[in-house]
């Protein structure tokens, strides 16, 4: 959910901290105090267009933080997983600062990100839905994955053994793509890798050859400073009156004092050890030095050799290893080129054999998504009917295609159509008349897709514009059982919404020092009746507005116990 919301320098806001909790959320008050101004600032935190107009006249720029708290399985982790972004503990914090000069600078959890990632993330947090907004649901596009989700495991199971084969197919389709080129162009490419296969194969690159050739030459370009170091080192231990001669002394002393006092045994293993082990040491420094030997011509020789493997590198990868990779992989296509009507015509059999598989499973895939959709119907059926919409129609429309086309999510295209109004045809859902007829399909849809999306918070901008009576009862019924599976945030002007909220917050505005300030104030029991009864009457409080404001929040409790 989220957790809380802290605005700065935001149009008329200065600086508001508002904390949210579950449930259902209402923000109420008078036109024009700014309740929309924190629903906008929101929507940039998740990624919505920002504008130099956001920012506070006079402030050097606007700064919203919103932390959100998830679930181990929330989609959002996934998301930024595959950005490099941490989550611990559950918790998400966005933050966005817009300029005067228009530029945003986005961070999440406290690392920097372009305005695509942020979207991409607060996408799996935050659905603002407006009277006016172009939503996901109004996007035929996204039908098909609505329509998806909706179908759950079985669908999901059915879409992965799809995709699995059009992995496949996509890859032989490739391959035959490249196959199929002129033939001017696969000439000029197969001697391309003829060229590349003859340069790394005459290099003769062996794994490993280039660190042990460094090492070699970093010897051999220090072979005056080895060579004192190692003599003056032997010299220091081997020879009369030096460090091992001395050391034998103080053996065979040890030796004759131990027998004298037994305490001094340890003492004498431990100079009797080091005694032999120096002495082995001096016998290797001998063999070491016999050894070297300064050649010029072979530091020559090694300095070639790196030059070019450095070439190779610059050329095919970034060590032997990955060059020799890539040799493999250029012979491979050079038989490919070399044989190339033969491997057409292994492919072209592979893939017809794929694409026979291939349409079994779209094939399967389509008829278990005419079954969800007649599932799905019903329920948005059921869904319109409790908004006092029961002679809408609603159905999922499957294109029909003379020729199929294999696609990342089967063959179908499909489109949400609604009628309104019995004898009108049925039309696109993006196309159906806006208000409050509107507001009212989007509600249901949203009822049904809000258990199956895994959005941590919607939200509804006045989404109730337009509508009054039994039918803002039933909005109001129907965006509390919303906030049943996820966090609900309102803008409304219906006291029947506000009625059934679990938190009620106050948005007011006031002029200071020649500034408009807007501010917001969670209302207790009584402050919600004297609000509710506000919004029943207009300015004018009656004791009769009180009382059906107090009828109103009865009423919603007894709905609302009826309903968990």
């Amino acid at each position: 959910m989220l957790a809380e919301v802290a605005i700065k320098n935001f149009a008329i806001i200065e600086s508001v901290t508002v904390s949210f909790q579950k449930g259902f959320t209402v923000l109420t008050g008078e036109t024009g105090a700014g309740k929309s101004i924190i629903i906008d600032a929101i929507h940039l935190l998740v990624g919505g267009r920002g504008s130099s107009d956001f920012v506070r006249h006079g402030a050097d720029k606007a700064e919203i933080d919103g932390l959100f708290l998830i679930d181990d399985d929330h989609p959002a982790i996934d998301k930024c997983s595959e950005f490099g972004i941490e989550i611990e503990e559950g918790m998400l914090l966005l933050k966005r600062d817009i300029y005067p000069t228009g530029k945003s600078v986005c961070r999440v959890n406290g690392k920097l990100v372009t305005i695509t990632i942020l979207r991409e993330i607060g996408r799996t947090l935050v659905d603002i839905h407006g009277q006016h907004d172009n939503q996901e649901m109004l996007n035929e596009k996204s039908h098909i994955h609505l329509l998806d989700e909706f179908g759950g495991e079985t669908i999901k199971n059915a879409l992965n053994e799809y995709q699995a084969i059009y992995r496949e197919y996509t890859k032989v389709k490739k391959d035959l793509a490249s196959l199929n080129e002129n033939e001017q162009m696969m000439a000029q490419r197969l001697d391309l890798l003829k060229f590349q296969l003859n340069e790394i194969t005459a290099a003769e690159l062996k794994i490993g050859e280039d660190e042990e050739l460094l090492a070699e030459k970093k010897k051999l370009s220090n072979f005056e400073k080895l060579f004192t170091s190692l003599t003056t080192t032997y010299e220091a231990l081997q020879g009369e009156q030096k460090g091992l001669d001395w050391l034998g002394l103080a053996l065979t002393n040890l030796e004759e004092a131990q027998t004298v006092d037994e305490d001094l045994k340890e003492m004498h293993d431990v100079v009797s050890n080091s005694y032999y082990q120096i002495e082995d040491i001096v016998h290797t420094l001998r063999d070491k030095l016999d050894e070297l030997e300064y050649d010029p011509n072979r530091l020559y020789e090694i300095e070639n050799r790196l030059n070019i493997i450095n070439q190779m590198k610059r050329k095919y990868g970034e060590s032997i290893e990955s060059i020799l990779e890539y040799c493999a992989k250029i012979d491979e296509e050079i038989e490919m080129i070399t044989n190339r009507e033969s491997h057409i015509e292994t492919l072209n059999k592979k893939l017809q054999s794929i694409e026979k598989d291939l349409l079994v499973e779209a094939n399967n895939l389509t008829t278990l998504r005419k079954k969800v959709a007649k599932k799905l119907t019903d329920s948005i059926h059921k869904q319109l009917k409790d908004l006092y919409m029961d002679k809408t129609v609603f159905e999922v429309n499957f294109f029909e295609e003379e020729n199929v086309e294999f696609r990342p999510n089967g063959i179908d295209q499909i489109e949400f159509y609604l009628s309104t109004n019995p004898g009108e045809p049925l039309k696109p859902l993006a196309k159906i008349a806006s208000g409050g007829e509107l507001s009212r399909i989007m509600l249901a849809l949203k009822t049904i897709f809000s258990q199956h999306q895994g959005v941590t918070s919607i939200i509804f901008d006045e989404v109730d514009t337009g509508v009054s009576g039994r039918v803002a009862q039933a909005i109001a019924e129907k965006i509390y059982s919303i906030s049943v599976n996820s966090q609900v945030l309102s803008i409304t002007h219906l006291p029947q919404v506000a009625a059934l909220c679990d938190h009620h917050f106050f948005i007011s505005k006031e002029i200071k020092d020649d500034r408009t300030l807007t501010s917001v104030k969670v209302l207790s029991e009584q402050e919600r009746i004297e609000e509710i009864a506000r919004m029943i009457s207009g300015t004018h409080i009656t004791s009769a507005t009180e009382e059906h404001a107090k009828e109103l929040l009865e009423l919603a409790s007894q709905f609302k116990y009826q309903h968990n």
